[in-house]
């Protein structure tokens, strides 16, 4: 579990590093991408240990503990540093946003409306004991029946 632990850590380092430099070059005064690119590395970092064979259960679940954690909680600051720069970037700014919004809510209905009918859990739930039975039914012969003669 320190394994995975260190390999977020070291994720994350190199990801602020990196999104402090690009943002220097970019010449803003702010972190640009740092948390994206820590977990592009921390993707990258899991899939190189696993075609290595060296992804164990340790690793996977300090990665999986504190990744559980730590995403929610930048999202979250992330989300509030946006609102706020929103708000100083004047009524151009929120305008796009809501703009992006609405785009946003009009793509999920048409798509809701060109898929058809969705299927709640406990449809898809019978559907497939259904399924199964009857799979279940035609793997087993029927025995023959037993005439007395």
């Amino acid at each position: 579990m320190i394994a995975g632990v260190a390999l977020l850590a070291i994720c994350t380092l190199i990801g602020q590093l990196l999104g402090e430099g690009l943002g220097a070059l970019l010449g803003v005064k702010a972190n640009v991408g740092g948390v994206g690119i820590a977990m592009i590395l921390l993707i990258a970092a899991r899939m190189w240990l696993k075609s290595r064979g060296r992804y164990v259960e340790g690793v996977s679940r300090g990665i999986g503990f504190w990744g559980a954690l730590y995403i929610p909680i930048v999202v979250a600051m992330a989300a509030q540093q946006d609102v706020v720069a929103a708000v100083e970037g004047g009524p151009v700014v929120l305008i796009a946003g809501v703009g992006a919004l609405l785009v946003c809510f009009s793509a999920v209905a048409l798509i809701s409306r060109l898929s058809g009918t969705p299927e709640t859990m406990d449809e898809i739930e019978a559907r497939e004991a259904r399924e199964a039975e009857i799979a279940g039914a035609a793997a087993s012969p029927a025995p023959f029946p037993t005439t007395p003669r």
